[in-house]
């Protein structure tokens, strides 16, 4: 049978803007009009207006701005 899961880990993430700072912190590699990244499963690429996502080791990955809208919501500090 079938069962459903939800995530329990909280991560960070910040919507990528193309600043020079973002290109910095992340060591992102601009190609044309999309931008590349080093993951754990190796180069992933994205656009303006996806998020970074820091993972619970500190590692970084892109998801898409829909998919991070669908998947995710702000964890508000108490």
């Amino acid at each position: 049978m079938t069962k459903k899961y939800r995530k329990t880990a909280i991560i960070e993430a910040e919507q990528f803007d193309g600043s020079k700072e973002m290109i910095e912190k992340y060591e992102i590699l601009k190609r044309s009009w999309v931008y590349k990244i080093k993951t754990l499963e190796g180069d992933e690429y994205f656009t303006l207006g996806d998020w970074i996502a820091t993972g619970i080791e500190g590692e970084h990955w892109p998801i898409k701005d829909e998919i991070f809208r669908k998947t995710y919501e702000e964890v508000k500090d108490e």
